[in-house]
């Protein structure tokens, strides 16, 4: 990605430094890094991305926290930047936070964001095909990164993101609560320190969607949406509604369906219970079921089983068990199941039940968690220059369990994975869908 230089930013973006007041808020690394005293020590927030969960889930948590500074928003619609702008505005000026000034810079093409020298860190919350183009701007420019799971579309630029990200220093969150929430702490915790006895089986239920096969009747652009950059890297398409926003999830050319939604967090848990957040299965086999009409080609069906090199295997399926999604471990001596989402009945169940009365001895495994969320463990992080709970080599690893399932489901057949080269095993065809084609001008 070409990202402006600051002479070249300052001539063409509107958004300078001089706006709305914004040289009164000095970035963090820089008053850190002289070891001075400061106007403000907020950490400085450009989002990117404020539609519905960009701004009522991320934005919404990131602005609660007192030491966070929110200057700039982009989102490619106008009317999300007017949303998301309105909630900025009505924080500040009750809060007071923002002192006498309670506005924000808004744009619609990241690299505004991006190429800012007073943002200390980038929210990336846009459609999957974004994750990596924007959030290696946001590294190569020196930036933190919040970035909404799964932080890829492909494997290979998962890779190629967690490198960049290591090679610059740069603390990343992967954007998943799960870690967070007491039930699948405690059930990962019990886990670890053996209270099922040895663990041998791993079952992720996620929900199935979509429900519908989606309209792909060409429609009129709305005025309000730059489509062009909502496509960017994506092969070019007519626009429909069905396309954009939400339903984005439910294409292959943005997302992997809700293998890599709900998978991105309940496969996520598997990797850290199984303790493999940094490896990878060996095998891979599954069946789908593609919708054969209309807009949308995810699975919408689908069982996929994993086998790992210790003998555990992962189960991922659309068999989604009573109200919620859940995942579910079993042992020699027992099980668990852990459900989402967590604020409706019983949110964690064992056989036996005295498991569950089991404590956590101060010499046993203890996870690193933040409970506060994963907002809050990435402002820490940002201050401590330490790895956040779910960073980016794991997002990666993640997100690959996601990908690995859809290249299995796609080819129909049963595929070997060396977690170390991040290779198929003599597989030319497998390794082939390893990465995907650019638009141009879009590339890594």
């Amino acid at each position: 990605m070409k990202i402006l230089d600051r002479r070249e930013f300052l001539k063409k973006s509107s958004v300078a430094l001089t706006v709305a007041g914004l040289p009164a808020i000095i970035p963090s690394r820089l008053w850190a890094a002289k070891g001075a005293s400061a106007p403000s020590n907020r950490i400085t927030l450009g989002f990117v991305g404020v539609g519905d969960h960009g701004t009522k889930v991320n934005l919404n948590n990131f602005i609660s926290n007192s030491d966070a500074r929110v200057l700039a928003l982009c989102d490619v619609d106008s009317k999300h930047l007017a949303q998301a702008k309105e909630v900025v505005q009505k924080k500040y000026a009750e809060s007071k936070a923002g002192g006498t000034d309670t506005d924000c810079a808004t744009t619609k093409d990241f690299r505004e964001v991006v190429g800012r020298d007073d943002i200390d860190a980038i929210v990336v919350s846009t459609p999957d095909h974004w994750h990596v183009p924007i959030s290696l701007a946001a590294v190569r420019a020196g930036k933190d990164v919040y970035c909404e799971k799964p932080v890829s579309v492909s494997i290979e630029e998962g890779r190629i993101l967690s490198n960049e990200a290591k090679k610059h220093s740069r603390v990343f969150q992967t954007g998943s609560e799960f870690r967070a929430e007491h039930n699948f702490l405690r059930s990962a915790e019990l886990v670890r320190n053996g209270r099922i006895g040895k663990l041998h089986t791993i079952t992720a239920y996620l929900p199935r969607n979509p429900r519908r096969p989606g309209n792909a009747t060409p429609m009129k652009v709305p005025a309000e949406l730059d489509y062009d950059m909502w496509l960017g890297p994506a092969p070019w398409a007519p626009y429909t509604k069905d396309r954009v926003h939400f339903n984005f999830r439910w294409i292959l050319d943005y997302s992997g369906g809700m293998i890599c939604d709900w998978g991105a967090h309940l496969l996520d848990q598997a990797q850290w219970v199984n303790d493999t957040e940094y490896s990878g299965p060996t095998e891979i086999e599954g069946t789908g079921n593609f919708l054969s009409k209309g807009l949308f080609n995810t699975a919408i069906k689908f069982h996929v089983e994993y086998k790992y090199e210790n003998g555990v295997k992962l189960i991922c399926t659309d068999k989604i068990q009573k109200f919620g999604g859940g995942i579910k471990y079993e042992g020699s001596e027992g099980s668990i199941y852990a459900r989402y989402p967590t604020w409706s009945g019983k949110t964690l169940t064992s056989e036996p039940e005295s498991i569950l009365k089991s404590k956590i001895g101060p010499e046993e495994t203890h996870l690193y968690t933040c409970p506060q969320g994963p907002e809050r463990n990435l402002l820490d992080c940002i201050r401590s220059r330490k790895l956040t709970y779910y960073p980016a080599e794991v997002g990666h690893r993640s997100s690959t369990i996601c990908h690995l399932g859809n290249v299995a489901m796609m080819l129909q057949r049963k595929v070997k994975w060396d977690p170390k080269k991040e290779k198929f095993v003599n597989d030319d065809e497998a390794n082939r869908m390893l990465s995907r084609p650019m638009r141009s001008p879009w590339r890594l």
